[in-house]
């Protein structure tokens, strides 16, 4: 659905993207991860067909955003960081004039209108002017304007952005129903939003992927971590000597003594080295396997790339990752016995 081939834009000496290139299949939820300034704004302001690059290519359900730039945007909901929308408005007036901007049919605009207004939370909010909600309510405009013509692709700029924890979470419930028939790409620094509502991370660093994996290879292990009483002896040499092991690393524990064991591909080393600790009598305190979390992952891809400074700004939060709701089994949006009456007042 969308395929990035080679792209590259520099402003003056600064190349925000250097040579990026991924392709998101259709249905896919994929998270664009990068500390700021990486180039993710960038790089989706090229995908939109708001910004052109300097070389390279971009399709959209197999439409060249330079060529058929007017095409590709009749098939793109964007929400921009901080979306453009007209503060005197009403949000009703506000939603109907992006639906005649977008050419949704008359007949079909109290539809889609009350479908978005229903799956941004603005029910109560139909009559406000723009200009007097917070920041979390005109974030939750700008979400419903970007899908309310049912885009086929949908681009997520910090889609979160000034939201509380209540309102984070609606937010992922409703990514998640919408992934059912719309591919997403979605880009923030915010860590446990990748792992809420995507399948796959792309991380971006000085303009560049270093990493494209889905979340489930990304956290494959294929180590173990021991931790023995503070008064055990040494066991890095017995360690080493199991056939399954390949290297063995001192450990972070507050605990007792820690070791990493490293084994082969995504090889389970618990059984082994629970036998050999029964055999020896260790004072055994913990024995798990070394799960790689996201957090892990891009630390290390920004430590290497030498993008972590003091002001990197890597945010994560205190929501559970797993509260992101359950889509419906067809994927739509049910409709409520409130629909035919917000449809009248549209």
């Amino acid at each position: 659905m969308i395929t990035v081939t080679n792209l590259e834009k520099s402003y003056g000496p600064v190349k925000a993207v250097n040579g990026v290139s991924f392709h998101v299949g259709a249905g896919e939820v994929v998270g664009l991860l990068g500390p700021n300034g990486a180039g993710k704004t960038t790089l989706m302001k090229m995908l939109t067909g708001f910004l052109q690059a300097d070389s390279g290519t971009v399709t959209i359900d197999g439409l060249d955003v330079v060529d058929e730039t007017l095409e590709v945007q009749k098939r793109i909901g964007y929400l921009l960081e901080n979306a453009p929308l007209y503060p005197e408005a009403s949000v009703q007036s506000h939603l109907k004039m992006i639906a005649d901007l977008r050419r949704v049919p008359k007949s079909d605009q109290p539809r889609l209108i009350s479908r978005a207004v229903r799956a941004a939370s603005l029910e109560e909010h139909l009559t406000r002017p723009i200009g007097q909600l917070s920041k979390g309510f005109r974030q939750r405009v700008g979400l419903a304007q970007s899908i309310l013509h049912e885009p086929k692709v949908l681009i997520l700029d910090e889609p979160t952005v000034g939201l509380d924890p209540t309102q984070i979470v609606e937010s992922r419930r409703l990514i998640k129903r919408l992934a059912e028939n719309t591919t997403i790409l979605l880009s923030t620094h915010i860590l446990s939003e990748v792992e809420a509502v995507c399948d796959r991370a792309i991380v971006l660093l000085n303009g560049q992927v270093r990493a494209d994996a889905r979340l489930a290879d990304l956290a494959a292990t294929d180590g173990a971590i021991l931790i023995l009483d503070e008064s055990a002896a040494d066991v890095t040499a017995e360690l080493l000597a199991l056939d399954e092991a390949k290297a063995v690393e001192p450990g972070e524990s507050t605990e007792g003594r820690a070791y990493r064991v490293l084994g082969h591909e995504n090889a389970d080393l618990r059984p082994a080295i629970y036998a050999l600790a029964k055999q020896n009598d260790w004072p055994l305190r913990e024995l798990g396997r070394d799960l790689r979390t996201l957090e892990r992952v891009f630390n290390d891809l920004v430590a290497s790339s030498g993008e972590l400074t003091d002001e990197t700004e890597v945010k994560d939060t205190v929501l559970d990752p797993s509260d992101v709701g359950t889509p419906s089994e067809s994927g739509a949006i049910e409709p409520t016995e409130d629909d035919a009456a917000l449809e009248k007042e549209l």
